[in-house]
């Protein structure tokens, strides 16, 4: 609109002498291509520009974090798998500040949304007692001349902490760019984050402008005069001052003798709306792996009814992303307690795999090829002394 203000004023003080040309009317014409400008952000901006601003990725991180921390931990020491062991009082008790299942949920959320998150252990004479999670965009690792990290510094205002590697466990997501960093799901949903984020921004600038799309005031008058400058600071206040601005959506405008309104925006229903708003947000969420049915988002919904699309939430996404995590905790944690011990989840815990372990026993429980100590191992549970009963 300042663009076409600018202009009539241009044209009101044009010098009388440039040549005149007779037309039926006056056009405007406004013509803007270039290419879509996307946003380029690291791990603090993916905090605080989307998990903070967008609820389909903060609904997304909460559910995967919430539903991973939710497992518990076993630890397995030559196929014994046992709900008891210093390890795992550990992991109840990171930390004075956090509880165990706090602890995890902020480690996923932080793997999660960077894509790395880094881990540091506290010993009092010799003794593993305390786990924290370090911030991923303050950590920085030293690298040597191959390009492989030798330490890492932890760099908070002007403080620089220095941590060795045995002191610290990275865990990243799978980045072929990068063997260091981690890749984000949010890297790969960055263009649909912007499309989400710009839908919204543009659907509040549009009631903030009376829920009207953009267009001009085009002065045609018969005999071709322009406004003076008087008319046109008047035209310009008065639509300033009493049409622009949410209170004043719905005022009708009065337009005197040669001006009329031109369009020039697409409305809501012909940019369809929308549908390319759930088409984005479809798109974050299959970033994440979590099934768009879960989050009530409208479409193509591939699964034929909640609950199982919410088993293949637990199955594809849950579960492999648990399970590389207790692997990588339980190996850097193992020479702290005794050498051979693993860290499993306890996948009995989750209701959403009930049906599975029901298959899973049925199967066991028809097998007559299979002896009792056979089936119970298979099952996760010590073997019974002296007995070959099927």
């Amino acid at each position: 609109m300042n663009r076409f203000f600018n202009w009539l004023k241009l044209s009101a003080n044009t010098n009388s002498r440039l040549e005149e040309k007779h037309a039926t009317g006056s056009l405007i014409a406004f013509h803007s291509a270039g290419n879509a400008i996307w946003s380029s952000l690291d791990a603090g901006g993916y905090a605080n520009q989307a998990f903070a601003r967008n609820p389909v990725v903060y609904r997304c991180v909460r559910m995967l974090s919430e539903a991973a921390s939710s497992m518990a931990f076993m630890v397995k020491d030559n196929r014994v798998e046992m709900n008891e062991h210093p390890l795992l009082d550990v992991l109840s008790k990171p930390n004075a500040r956090q509880s165990g299942p706090k602890f995890l949920e902020c480690l996923y959320g932080h793997l999660l949304i960077s894509g790395n998150v880094y881990l540091t252990k506290i010993k009092i004479e010799g003794d593993l007692r305390e786990l924290h999670i370090l911030e991923s965009e303050k950590m920085r690792p030293v690298l040597d001349n191959k390009g492989w990290p030798t330490a890492y510094e932890y760099i908070v205002s002007s403080t620089v902490t220095h941590y060795s590697l045995d002191e610290v466990l990275h865990l990243a997501l799978f980045n072929p760019s990068d063997p260091i960093q981690g890749l984000s799901p949010l890297s790969s949903a960055n263009m649909a984050l912007d499309i989400h984020n710009s839908a919204s921004n543009w659907n509040k600038a549009l009631l903030d402008n009376s829920a009207r799309p953009s267009g001009a005031l085009v002065y045609a008058s018969a005999a071709g005069e322009n406004l003076t400058d008087d008319q046109f600071s008047r035209l310009k206040n008065e639509l300033e001052e009493g049409y622009t601005g949410a209170t004043q959506a719905g005022r009708p405008m009065l337009l005197e003798g040669g001006l009329d309104w031109k369009a020039m925006g697409y409305s809501p229903r012909d940019m369809d709306f929308m549908q390319a708003k759930n088409g984005a947000a479809r798109e974050i969420a299959l970033a994440f792996g979590v099934p768009p049915m879960l989050l009530g988002i409208p479409g193509d919904n591939t699964y034929s009814n909640y609950q199982e699309a919410n088993r293949a939430f637990w199955r594809q996404t849950v579960l492999p992303l648990v399970n590389k995590t207790a692997c990588d905790i339980g190996n850097w944690l193992a020479e702290e307690f005794e050498d051979g011990i693993s860290l499993i989840p306890n996948t009995e815990s989750v209701d959403a795999l009930a049906s599975d372990r029901e298959d899973l026993w049925n199967r066991l429980g028809q097998a007559d090829f299979l002896t009792m100590n056979e089936k119970r191992e298979a099952l996760g549970y010590e073997a019974l002394e002296e007995t070959n009963e099927v």
